[in-house]
């Protein structure tokens, strides 16, 4: 049998799906495209066994077909095209044709039987009482993972942690990121299910979607093992991490009563140039707070060399001296560089530090937090 497509089309589709195909693995058969072809649409799909990406497109063909072919060929074959019409000839000696007005190559393709089976949402077997769905903006989803993915932890020791939370409340949904040394926590307001439930999305997910969401409606999906996010045409599938996640909860501490308010860009440059200055493993940046008065100070002793400013603020509490990962400090800065003010809620050189924007929003609720770390005084 035989299909014909757009070039360009079929690049777009597969610049989507690639990102699922494992660079590295121990099943060949994920190196693959499955190809599927059922009455009149083109359907592919990759899978690395976490996540799953299928895309459509319409195309003029008489048969149904599932066929395997390899992802990396297929898709840089496809890339280095000029806009043409493809025609794919499948014939029965385990070679397709693709053919051009200029060229022709010649691919293996594999049975598609060995392929994992890819989840579908929602559908017949899926328990309608453990199946929750959402529609969210993607602009919404999009600032939300933009705003926390950053604080998930690399350590596979703790794997609840690599993941990002989506947490359903009362107040609205939740999304909770943190590795132990900085949290970020963004509530959505708009979004109310009735419900009271967590779901923790693997980080590979969170990078994937980052790429592709847009300003387009996201259709989400979620069981107790896995979570969808539909964007028209285009589909996400992605096991859930299993352990529950920690309570976060009990690291935010209620009690911080000195406040410090600084202009966000202002901090952001000073702490960037104290990260010249700060020792290679500690990282370490000091700040020191009195009334109306941060100084700030990194050392590198192995260099020699150290670096020290004073910025302006609104300080209201005891004078104190704090220490911080200025990486970290770096991080969470970053993602609140659309704040022209924030504040610190300190409480002691020992205890969490709570960052927070100090203008109110009526759709959202940021709130991050900083540990700090210990000075040699």
């Amino acid at each position: 049998m035989e299909f014909k497509v757009n070039s360009k089309e079929l690049e777009k589709l597969l610049s989507k799906i690639i990102p699922a195909v494992p660079t590295r693995t121990p099943m060949p058969i994920l190196e693959n495209f499955l190809f599927e072809i059922k009455d009149g649409s083109l359907t592919v799909h990759a899978t690395d066994l976490e996540i799953s990406l299928k895309a459509s497109l319409n195309i003029v063909a008489e048969e149904n077909l599932k066929i395997l072919l390899p992802a990396k060929l297929l898709y840089d074959v496809v890339r280095s095209l000029k806009e043409t019409t493809i025609v794919f000839e499948i014939l029965p000696n385990g070679k397709v044709n693709l053919t051009t007005d200029h060229g022709k190559y010649n691919l293996s393709y594999l049975d598609h039987e060995e392929f994992p089976e890819i989840p579908n949402f929602p559908d017949d077997s899926t328990d309608k009482e453990d199946l929750n769905e959402l529609n969210m903006n993607g602009t919404d989803l999009r600032f939300a993972f933009e705003k926390t993915s950053f604080a998930m932890s690399k350590e596979e020791m703790r794997p609840a942690m690599m993941g990002t939370l989506f947490e359903f409340t009362e107040e609205g949904l939740r999304f909770v990121a943190t590795d132990g040394h900085r949290l970020s926590n963004l509530l959505n307001k708009k979004i109310n299910l009735g419900i009271e439930a967590q779901y923790v999305l693997p980080e590979r997910a969170v990078t994937v979607l980052l790429k592709i969401l847009d300003e387009k409606d996201v259709k989400v999906y979620l069981s107790k093992t896995h979570m969808s996010f539909k964007l028209n045409e285009f589909e996400l599938i992605s096991r859930l991490i299993k352990q529950k996640y920690p309570d976060y909860k009990s690291v935010i501490p209620l009690e911080n009563e000195f406040t410090l308010k600084i202009e966000t860009k202002e901090l952001h440059d000073v702490i960037k140039r104290m990260m010249l200055f700060s020792t290679t493993n500690t990282r370490r940046v000091k700040f020191s707070i009195s009334e109306n008065n941060l100084e700030i100070s990194a050392e590198d002793l192995d260099l020699g060399a150290s670096g020290k400013e004073n910025v302006n603020c609104e300080y209201s509490g005891d004078p104190i001296e704090i220490g911080f990962n200025s990486a970290y400090v770096n991080d969470v800065l970053s993602h609140l560089s659309s704040e022209k003010e924030i504040i610190f809620k300190l409480h002691s050189p020992t205890k969490a530090v709570v960052v927070l924007p100090t203008e109110e929003n009526e759709n959202y609720e940021l709130m991050m937090l900083l540990m700090p770390v210990r000075l040699n005084n």
